[in-house]
């Protein structure tokens, strides 16, 4: 068993983007869960969680039972340790700096020598108090309509956990090295690379994998999905996108040396096309994921929004078994008509006046 400290500030997309990664993920306090197995490659390549640890043991979200708890577990290392203590959303109030000290002294009383710098192992102990929402964006059986119920849902619980876990994988935080602004081309609108990376793990993004955009704008998605490894393939409508994704793509995919997460950068090709007639073949690809354009009334080159996305929709669900869109609004309805079914439905909030909701679709 793992433990999943999950980042920012909602759990429920942390843990649907940890399931690219682990197997059996399930939320246990806030920021917090656990997973049966994980793929400590891919765990480097998540965005919103931020450590995998083998699972030692798990108790109430105070000191003394943490104490307790690693007093009695079975422990069949040694060599050096040291402790790393989180209090998440400073929840619990146990102080961090108290609680290495005493769980170090334990693992000393216990055999263990302590190492700061380069320990052989790394003790994690996390505490979290609060409500275990089991809400979130709920689909409507009858029209497929999105409505709100984190915070609400009268199934929540209150939960006090402290996990401890040795330390197995952790995730590259390298996503400042890729603000929008700071790529060869850059567009207003651009998605950030950890929302980018995001809907490309969940899509299926890794080795071996290939994950298209048919509408890649600037490439962030597709860039994203190339540093895990995936091989990847762009269309846009508009030749000034094709030739700014391009740029974007070899900058960061074009080198000799593994991705920073530690496997190959995928391969890539980018090129002008139409999102509702793809030039690709049945079942070509992987996963597709995609930046819906923003507002209700929009027109794009010759297809009205609506259309646009349903013909998108449509052809995503011809090339490849799972999609992940992104947009302004839910288009659930526009996506169960292209025969999609809704797996998972989030809302992530971007500013006061943008709102980014992220249907996950399963053929």
């Amino acid at each position: 068993m793992y433990l999943l400290e999950l980042g920012g500030e909602d759990d429920a997309f942390a843990a649907r983007e940890a399931a690219s990664a682990a197997a059996d993920v399930r939320r246990i306090a806030p920021g917090l869960a656990t997973a049966n197995a994980i793929v400590p490659e891919r765990v480097r390549g998540l965005t919103y969680t931020h450590r995998a640890s083998e699972l030692l043991g798990r108790t109430d979200a105070d000191l003394a039972s943490a104490g307790a708890l690693l007093e009695t577990a079975p422990i069949d290392r040694k060599g050096s340790v040291a402790v790393r203590a989180t209090d998440i959303h400073g929840s619990s109030g146990v102080s961090t700096e108290q609680a290495e000290r005493e769980l170090g002294q334990i693992l000393v009383d216990r055999g263990f020598t302590v190492d700061l710098e380069e320990p052989d192992h790394l003790l994690r102990a996390a505490f979290s108090a609060g409500p275990l929402e089991t809400g979130g964006l709920t689909a409507d059986a009858e029209t497929g309509d999105l409505f709100e119920t984190v915070g609400t849902d009268p199934r929540s619980e209150h939960a006090s956990v402290c996990a401890l876990g040795w330390l197995a994988a952790e995730s590259v935080r390298d996503f400042g090295a890729r603000a929008p602004t700071d790529k060869p081309f850059f567009q207003p609108g651009s998605m950030d690379p950890l929302l980018a990376r995001a809907v490309a793990n969940v899509a299926g993004a890794c080795p071996g994998a290939t994950v298209l955009d048919p509408m890649c704008g600037t490439g962030g998605v597709l860039v994203e999905a190339g540093l895990v490894g995936a091989d990847v393939i762009g269309t846009d409508a508009q030749a000034k996108m094709v030739g700014g994704a391009r740029k974007n793509l070899a900058h960061f995919l074009e080198t000799g040396d593994p991705s920073p997460v530690g496997v190959p950068r995928g391969a890539w090709h980018v090129g002008r096309g139409d999102a509702t007639r793809l030039p690709i073949a049945d079942d070509a690809v992987d996963g597709v994921v995609f930046d819906a354009p923003y507002g209700r009334q929009s027109k794009i080159e010759t297809h009205r929004l609506e259309d646009l996305v349903s013909g998108a929709l449509a052809e995503a669900r011809r090339v490849a078994p799972r999609a992940v869109m992104v947009a302004d609004r839910s288009w659930a309805s526009e996506a169960r008509d292209a025969g999609w079914e809704l797996e998972a439905a989030f809302e992530r909030r971007v500013h006061r006046s943008l709102t980014r909701y992220v249907l996950v679709l399963e053929r």
